[in-house]
This record gives structure tokens, C-alpha cells and sequence, in this order.
């Protein structure tokens, strides 16, 4: 063997294990969205883990540092890579190597994630969301943004009228399933206008303070995420069938709301719902036309 074809051979095999690392890593901690893959066709699947094991990288970093710089050095490494996929020390990172590869194989937006990393600097401080519109904005460029790259994965196409209304409602119930965590740590994503018109504020949150009026408010997002998640499931419903399963995440999202709903639910208890229920949810959910 030429030590060209050695070296090929040696780099398709490390890609491989990072596509299969990128898998493991969404199995762990993004479950709904792992679960939602396996009826994607088996030849995209790889890309859709390495797409969501990106997010988790990204997402997460909050969660691992100290303070708020190391999360922007740590933001910035990403960013970098975005722009220089050769370098050493990305492909040496089994998300970064498949992700990117992802992104050249499907002509994926580059300045798409270069948004949300942007946005997802608000993760790193402990500022309020000043208003309901930059609660939009966040959610469209951090959970609008993997439904457009999923369904191009799957379609070559990004579905971008329904990938806006799905990540609308995965974000904003996502953020809510959260609220104990990012109570917790001093943080709060719920939209400062909201909070007022409802009487209630940040420091109640801060503080968790189920009071009737943080209730009430409670109660207005989860509302604003059905009227999104009921357009995004109707917009999906009529796009290329081949794209769908990029969508069908979407189908869990009435359980972790209903359960919100529970009338012994206080706001600042975790929200479960069974694997099981899940399971079938997305077995439900593929059978549709």
C-alpha cells in the first residue's frame, strides 16, 4: 500500500469513529432527538448525530465552565473552526471532524451556525431576555436553525418556513423544561415583558417563587409554543416525505407540556415524561402521511 492510500485509509477510519462518538454522545444527552433519527435513513443518520452532537458541545458549555470567559474562548475555538476545517487540532475532535465534514458533504449553512454560537453567548451571562421578540430571535437561531440543517441533511432542501414555527416551540418548551436548572444558577430566559404584564418578574424567578402570577405567565408561553408547534407540524406535514423525519422530534413536545399543565406540577419541579411514552410517540408520529 502507498502511504498516500495509507494515510486515506487511516483518515476515513478516525472519521468513522468520530461519526460513531457523535452518535454515542446524542444517545446520552439528547434522547428525543437520537430517538427521532432512527427513522431517518440509515446512510443520514451519522450526519443528523454529528449536527446534534454539535449542538450539545455548544449548548452545554455553560454548564462546564467557571465563569463566562472560558465559554467565550471556548465559543471562539468554534467559531474558528467553522472557517478552517483543516486544521490539526479541529480534526483531532471527533464533533468538530464529523460536523463539519456533515456541513461540506450537504453544503450545510456555515454562517447559519455562526449565528448560533453568536447567540448562544447569552448563555454564558446571567442578563435578562428583555422581551418576547429576542426570545424569538434566540430560539430561531439556536433551535430553528438544527430543524433547517436536519431537513437539508435529509431533502437538500431547509424547509424554512417550517423549521422557523418547529424551533419556535422545541426552544421555547425546552427553556421551560429548564427553568429549574437556570433558576438555579441565577438565570432566567423568560422574556422580561412577559413577566411584567403578568406581575411578576425575574427576581421571583431567581428566587422560585411559584406565585400565581409566574403561573400565569407560565401558562402564556406554554400556549405561544402550541400555537408554533401546531403551525410547525401542519408546515411539515406538507413538505417532501424524505424530510419529515427531521420534524419528528416535534411529536413529544404535547407530552412535556401537558405535564407542565399537571395540576400538582410546581414550576421549579423537573419535567419527565416516560421513555416509553416517548418511544411510542415516535412511532405514532412516523406512521402518519
Amino acid at each position: 500500500m502507498m502511504a498516500g492510500e495509507g494515510a486515506e485509509t487511516a483518515r476515513v477510519a478516525s472519521l468513522a469513529g468520530h461519526y460513531e462518538y457523535c452518535g454515542a454522545l446524542v444517545h446520552e444527552h439528547d434522547r428525543d432527538r437520537w430517538l427521532a433519527s432512527l427513522f431517518a435513513p440509515a446512510d443520514k443518520r451519522p450526519h443528523l448525530h454529528a449536527l446534534y452532537a454539535f449542538n450539545i458541545e455548544i449548548a452545554r458549555i455553560r454548564d462546564v465552565v467557571s465563569d463566562p470567559m472560558p465559554g467565550e474562548i471556548r465559543l471562539q475555538w468554534w467559531t474558528e473552526a467553522l472557517e478552517d476545517a483543516a486544521r490539526g487540532d479541529v480534526q483531532a475532535h471527533p464533533v468538530a471532524d464529523a460536523f463539519l465534514d456533515t456541513i461540506a458533504k450537504f453544503g450545510l449553512s456555515r454562517a447559519d451556525f455562526s449565528t448560533l454560537i453568536e447567540a448562544r453567548r447569552f448563555d454564558l451571562y446571567d442578563d435578562p431576555m428583555p422581551d418576547m421578540r429576542a426570545l424569538i430571535v434566540f430560539c430561531d437561531a439556536t433551535a430553528a436553525c438544527l430543524f433547517r440543517a436536519a431537513a437539508k441533511i435529509l431533502s437538500g432542501q431547509p424547509a424554512d418556513e417550517a423549521a422557523h414555527a418547529a424551533g419556535i416551540a422545541w426552544g421555547i418548551t425546552g427553556l421551560l423544561r429548564a427553568l429549574p436548572l437556570h433558576a438555579a444558577r441565577g438565570q432566567c430566559f423568560l422574556p422580561a415583558d412577559l413577566l411584567a404584564r403578568h406581575g411578576t418578574s425575574r427576581v421571583d424567578v431567581i428566587a422560585r417563587l411559584g406565585t400565581p402570577e409566574l403561573r400565569e405567565a407560565l401558562g402564556e408561553l406554554r400556549t405561544i409554543a402550541r400555537d408554533h408547534l401546531e403551525q410547525g407540524q401542519a408546515l411539515a406535514g406538507s413538505i417532501a416525505s424524505v424530510a419529515r423525519p427531521a420534524f419528528l422530534s416535534l411529536a413529544v413536545l404535547p407530552l412535556y407540556l401537558a405535564a407542565m399543565e399537571h395540576r400538582d406540577s410546581h414550576p421549579f419541579a423537573l419535567t419527565e415524561v416516560p421513555l416509553w411514552r416517548r418511544q411510542w410517540r415516535f412511532w405514532r408520529g412516523s406512521r402518519q402521511p
